[in-house]
């Protein structure tokens, strides 16, 4: 009975070391599934001078919704400030997001973000982004982090919301930081 025991942890343990390692490898597998097939739900950046180059379509407006995620391995907090608003198509727009690290340890994360519905992304573009870098918080930090996009006039007639999505992910380079940050730490109580 305890031989049976023990290989059934073991089967247990196996699982659970393959579940954590599938979905640690799911954002690389994520981008690489989205280039293969190019329908990804991610938006496009473009530059502020590109932005503000483009036409206003003053008679229109499109509600844009902000859906925020955290993957369970990180330790943080993240919510938009507002969870919807109004804006013209070709007119740059600016949300506020903020992000706490719940954690007593430095913790890096990675946004990925996603439009819906996937056809929207197309016409979906941002100038500034916390998606473009990783972003590192201290322990029990708490900011503020802004996108700032902009939605094609061209834009089809019968889109009229669409929801912008985040998932933080824990990166890898969190490893390497508390590692830092430890070695750090322990280099200067001993020096002092």
């Amino acid at each position: 009975m305890a031989q049976k025991t023990a290989v059934s942890a073991k089967k247990l343990f196996a699982f659970a070391a393959c579940m954590f390692g599938f979905g640690y490898a799911l954002v690389p597998i994520y981008d690489v599934l989205c280039d293969v097939t190019g329908l990804n739900g991610k938006t496009g950046e473009v530059s502020q001078v590109e932005a503000e180059a483009r036409h206003v379509d003053m008679d229109r407006l499109v509600t844009v919704e902000f859906d925020t995620n955290v993957n369970p391995a990180l330790p943080w907090k993240f919510e938009a400030e507002e969870f919807k608003m109004k804006v013209h198509p070709g007119a740059i727009a600016e949300a506020v997001f903020i992000v706490e690290n719940t954690s007593n340890k430095p913790v890096v994360g990675q946004a990925i973000p996603s439009v819906m519905p996937a056809l929207a992304s197309l016409y979906f573009d941002k100038t500034e982004c916390f998606c473009f870098t990783t972003q590192l918080l201290e322990p029990g930090e708490r900011k503020e982090m802004i996108v700032r996009y902009v939605i094609g006039s061209e834009l089809p007639q019968d889109i009229s919301t669409m929801t912008l999505s985040y998932t933080f992910f824990k990166s890898p380079d969190s490893n390497d930081v508390a590692t830092t940050v430890i070695k750090t730490d322990r280099t200067i109580s001993t020096q002092g």
